[in-house]
């Protein structure tokens, strides 16, 4: 064995083999490099006011926090919550749009609601404990479903001529949007208790879903069918929402980075 396999089995992890050994015992230059290897490495122990430091630098942002609750329970509740402010809204305002719509164009737009309902709402389970899986893309999921909703409209109703189509659209507008409002705060509720890792994807999708409360109890409730009115004032409320859901999410999450910075910065200094 020469000095070259010995730096090799050195390398490897292995110099108790017996001929590593002896060749170690005559050979000076790798006696020095083994006794180097084996040298005691002197490691400062920091002082009780850095120990300290650290300590309170790392338990300074520290909440307590709750075990994210099992996701069926918390899609039952955002479920929940959208089937009880439409019924009570629809009760406030009557049904009327049952009455002049159609069979085919009741099941078909209420069915599209649902099922948007039901993809928001579990996509919003996910967003909420981080590392989820998502069958859809959260990014994409907004607009697929208001493109869905929207083609759904043009072919089910007509584009018909109205005479005071923005007055008709601003109350329906102006009825749909506070209960969006309500829906989105009702939803927080629920969204408050998860790890929520991007507020503005987040925010979109939590608006959309709280602004479909509103769309879906307008279409239940006004009778007008025309197709350019239920695309403006009706899915325009839950656009408007989502809109609305984007831009604070957006703010919250530049919030937080301006934190962050300061803190690491606030960190480097100490």
């Amino acid at each position: 064995m020469n000095c070259d396999d010995v730096t090799r089995a050195l390398g490897e992890g292995s110099p108790s083999r017996l001929e590593v050994q002896d060749h170690v015992r005559s050979c000076h230059r790798c006696l020095e490099l083994v006794n180097a290897l084996n040298a005691p490495v002197a490691v400062d122990s920091p002082s009780p006011a850095t120990l300290r430091q650290i300590t309170e630098s790392i338990i300074a942002d520290l909440r307590p926090v709750r075990p994210v609750a099992p996701a069926r329970y918390l899609l039952a509740a955002i479920v929940g919550i959208f089937a009880f402010i439409v019924s009570i809204a629809v009760y406030q305002l009557g049904p009327r749009a049952i009455a002049v719509m159609t069979p085919l164009q009741t099941v078909a737009i209420l069915g599209a609601l649902a099922i948007s309902t039901g993809l928001l709402a579990y996509s919003l389970v996910h967003q909420m404990v981080p590392g989820s899986r998502h069958t859809i893309p959260p990014r994409l999921l907004p607009v697929g479903i208001t493109f869905a909703l929207t083609m759904a409209i043009v072919v089910l109703f007509q584009f018909q001529s109205e005479r005071n189509f923005w007055g008709n659209a601003w109350g329906c507008i102006r009825a749909g949007a506070p209960i969006g409002v309500l829906s989105a705060m009702a939803f927080w509720l629920v969204l408050r208790r998860g790890a929520i890792l991007s507020p503005g994807m987040t925010g979109a999708a939590t608006g959309l879903l709280a602004g479909l409360v509103g769309t879906s109890v307008l279409e239940i409730h006004c009778p007008n069918l025309d197709a350019a009115h239920i695309l403006v004032s009706h899915l325009g409320v839950a656009m408007l929402c989502a809109l609305a859901g984007l831009v604070i999410g957006m703010a919250t999450e530049a919030k937080r980075s301006t934190v962050d910075s300061s803190f690491s910065a606030n960190r480097k200094e100490t």
